[in-house]
């Protein structure tokens, strides 16, 4: 053999080990994304068994609110039976819209508002709402991170031949978010 087919040679063995680099690290990534993903189905599992305790608590003071509570319930599931990471995303969005009306209800009674058990169950929801939030942006960081290997160039010569695609980012549909509040001061009278 000579030198030139030793050079073509060694050639061969740096791409392959490359294609093998790049390969290990696209796998690597889609890995972190399914632990992301995961995460967030922890902390709404987490959430969803709260819920029953906060809308029993609510409903000992007002009774009168049956359809809030009935939806609360209903619906406290629906994140955890989502297939994809849209369906997911859309019933948080459900929930924590239902959350928000079962806290508006709490507000209209003080005697609640004081009750130790209520408050014990706030502050644990208030804690898994932070982790909630957390977990969505790990999930979104691995995903910037794997669409990024995926759509670029060299890793993109690997990845689309062996079945690696972009994953989608876990979004907010609540379009009232995108826009900047509205603030306005009164001015003191002169």
């Amino acid at each position: 053999m000579g030198i030139g087919s030793w050079i073509v040679l060694g050639l061969l063995v740096l791409a392959l080990l490359y294609a093998i680099s790049v390969y290990n690290k696209l796998v690597r990534l889609r890995a972190l994304v399914k632990e992301g993903f995961s995460g967030i189905t922890v902390q709404l599992r987490r959430r969803a068994d709260l819920v029953p305790n906060l809308v029993e608590t609510v409903q000992g003071y007002a009774t009168h609110e049956r359809e809030v509570f009935d939806e609360v319930t209903a619906h406290r599931a629906d994140a955890m039976r989502a297939k994809s990471v849209e369906g997911t995303a859309l019933a948080d969005a459900h929930m924590s819209a239902m959350i928000g009306r079962l806290m508006a209800v709490a507000e209209a009674y003080p005697d609640l508002k004081a009750n130790q058990n209520f408050l014990e169950l706030q502050n644990q929801l208030e804690e898994v709402e932070t982790e909630l939030q957390g977990a969505r942006r790990y999930y979104n960081a691995t995903v910037r991170d794997l669409n990024s290997s995926v759509q670029t160039f060299p890793d993109v010569l690997i990845a689309r031949p062996t079945g690696f695609t972009e994953e989608p980012f876990y979004e907010d549909e609540d379009q009232s978010i995108q826009v900047a509040p509205k603030v306005a001061f009164q001015r003191p009278a002169s």
